[in-house]
């Protein structure tokens, strides 16, 4: 038993920490979880179910997928569907969910 909780401590001391989120970046996660999560992945990293993944995604790029459902000039999409409609409500999360996916 000693030497599985020295093992579990040793390994745990290896994790590192989860930096903390801005507030800005916190509230856009918020706005992640409820708004986006239906078609792209929970982890912004990884391909949902029908949307790519969002990782690092510009404030212009979230701009016209979000609100337009369109791409900026000379922008190439990881995936062609257009699946993906207008969401103009989250007209005042842009910035919010830009700075939890940056």
């Amino acid at each position: 038993m000693l030497l599985l909780t020295t093992v579990m401590v040793a390994c745990a001391g290896n994790t590192p920490p989860t930096p903390a989120l801005s507030p800005e970046a916190a509230r856009g996660k918020v706005v992640y979880a409820a708004s986006c999560t239906a078609c792209h992945n929970a982890d912004p990293a990884k391909a949902g179910s029908l949307g790519p993944d969002v990782k690092g995604s510009s404030r212009e790029l979230l701009e016209a997928r979000v609100l337009k459902a369109e791409y900026p000039a000379g922008y190439t999409p990881k995936r062609s569907s257009t699946l993906m409609t207008p969401l103009p409500a989250l007209a005042g999360d842009i910035e919010a969910l830009a700075a939890y996916l940056k």
